[in-house]
């Protein structure tokens, strides 16, 4: 890496060499391919060319030097390298008659499986297929200016809807650069293995990275702003045509948030759109929904939430989500459940695939101020299919309160069927944690607190098998019951604040 910045700081010194031989170091300046960089001029061809001469010289580095390139999809290849230096933007044009984005590539089989932008790749600013050894570097901008939030099969040909898309590749960097206004997808990389992506910074306009159906992933030290959908999602997709698990990933020293899109670049951390789904931003990191191939060894570490949703694992297509380790979250102001563990019932994919199942997860050292009141926490299987092993300690809750008795009495439909979102299930009858069909469940060291006043109770259990509380300290109303119990069987209670120890074989219906 030392020499590589040896040869960008020799190249502003000294004139490039000719474009029909390689230049010494590999770099392949894109002026040199007929690229202006005045944000006017065309350059998708320059780039194209460069792209093709440094990977018909068997690899290099294609060099955006300090300008702005106006462009349609560019296309990686094998052992080559995009390096945007500082005061380089790469600028999605917009679409015009007769000059437009690569059309969507056929995918009809599986369309019915999950929303059109999961299926298409080709239709992004830089696209990437069957491809390995390449990256995307430097300090510079991805500007994806005339790219489209939303796209169908009804969409007009030449529209794109992401700034990287990348599909069935290996050995991918993607470091250090910042993304604007991403279209539907930032980054989406499905089948992507030996993936690292590294100092990010994104401010997007729905989802920030989307990586699905990928194995060894690495993330990290990345600010994802993304009000409008989620920051870090991964997925496991039937976008490939079969079910591909998404395993082997790390995600650490990330932050994710909802500011106004925008201000996580300019610096002003904007909270001032209100025109939200459920009135709040999205901006999190998630697991799902699209959850046909599953999630397998997945740890989430040192991350910050920040004026958005909280952390949500969702299996609701079938498939596996097992092995998962999630510790040291810091949250505030939290727009809807800190923690949303679902598994559910969707089944959006071939009708010859069973429920899922959700098993094995660790969740520590978690912290979260003035988190929205409406939901608490929920985790929550079907009958008949519990998530199993969850276990869940150090963890401190914030609530602003405010609940109802009205609420506290409310039954909450099982809704196994609809999309996994929290608001989808409205205000719960407990302010701190809504547990059902759940079995093996390990609590420890919980604090539960709210800033006024909350008539339900912290925890609210049902069809629960085999749980343990230990070391819980909770603030709860007067005459509210500190925990719901509805068809639970062994529980074990020790040093749970406002109730004695004690190990119950069997509850109906109790309310301690």
């Amino acid at each position: 890496m030392k020499h590589f910045f040896v040869i960008l700081f020799c190249m502003t010194a000294v004139p490039a060499p000719a474009a029909t031989k390689a230049p010494a170091g590999g770099v392949y300046n894109i002026r040199d391919f007929g690229a202006k960089g005045d944000g006017v001029t065309l350059e998708t061809k320059a780039i194209d060319k460069a792209i093709d001469a440094a990977a018909a010289a068997g690899g290099g580095t294609v060099f955006f030097p300090a300008g702005h390139y106006l462009s349609f999809t560019i296309h990686l290849q094998s052992n080559v390298s995009l390096y945007l230096d500082q005061g380089a933007v790469l600028i999605g044009a917009e679409s015009k008659e007769g000059a437009g984005y690569d059309a969507p590539e056929p995918n009809t089989a599986y369309d019915a499986y999950q929303d059109f932008g999961h299926n298409h790749w080709k239709n992004s600013l830089i696209c990437g297929e069957y491809v390995h050894d390449i990256s995307i570097l430097g300090q510079g901008m991805i500007w994806g200016r005339g790219l489209i939030r939303n796209a169908s099969s009804k969409t007009p040909s030449g529209i794109g809807n992401k700034a990287i898309g990348l599909k069935w590749c290996r050995n991918v960097t993607i470091q250090d650069i910042s993304i604007l206004h991403g279209g539907h997808f930032a980054i989406l990389a499905t089948g992507v293995d030996n993936l690292s992506i590294r100092n990010l910074k994104i401010d997007t306009d729905r989802d920030g990275m989307d990586i699905d159906c990928c194995k060894n992933v690495r993330v990290s030290d990345c600010y994802v702003n993304s009000p409008f959908d989620d920051g870090i999602c991964l997925k496991s997709s039937f976008g490939l045509g079969l079910a591909r698990s998404t395993e082997n990933v790390t995600v650490t020293n990330c932050q994710v948030s909802g500011y106004d899109m925008g201000t996580l670049l300019d610096g002003t951390f904007q909270r001032t759109y209100s025109k939200y789904s459920d009135g709040s931003p999205t901006g999190r990191i998630k697991m799902g929904t699209e959850s046909n191939g599953g999630f397998k060894n997945v740890t989430i570490s040192n991350c910050v939430f920040d004026y958005c949703r909280g952390l949500a694992l969702e299996t609701v297509d079938g498939a596996l989500l097992e092995d998962v380790t999630i510790s040291n979250i810091t949250m505030r102001d939290v727009t809807n459940a800190p923690l949303f563990i679902r598994l559910g019932e969707r089944m959006r994919g071939p009708d010859t695939i069973p429920v899922g199942v959700c098993r094995r997860i660790i969740l520590s050292n978690i912290v979260v101020y003035n988190a929205d009141p409406r939901h608490g926490c929920i985790i929550s299987g079907v009958p008949g299919h519990p998530i199993e092993g969850l276990r869940m300690s150090d963890i401190h809750l914030y609530y602003r309160g405010g609940g109802t008795k009205d609420m506290a009495a409310r039954v909450v439909p099982e809704y196994e069927k609809d999309y996994p979102e929290p608001y989808r299930f409205g205000s719960m009858p407990a302010y701190g944690f809504f547990i059902r069909h759940v079995k093996d469940l390990h609590l420890h060291d919980l604090e539960i607190r709210y800033a006024t006043d909350d008539q339900r109770p912290p925890f609210y259990m049902e069809d629960v098998t085999g749980a343990e509380l230990h070391h819980v300290q909770v603030q709860k109303a007067d005459g509210a019951p500190c925990l719901v119990l509805r068809q639970v069987s062994d529980l074990s209670l020790e040093r749970v604040q406002h109730v004695k120890d004690a190990v119950i074989a069997s509850a109906d219906r109790q309310d301690l």
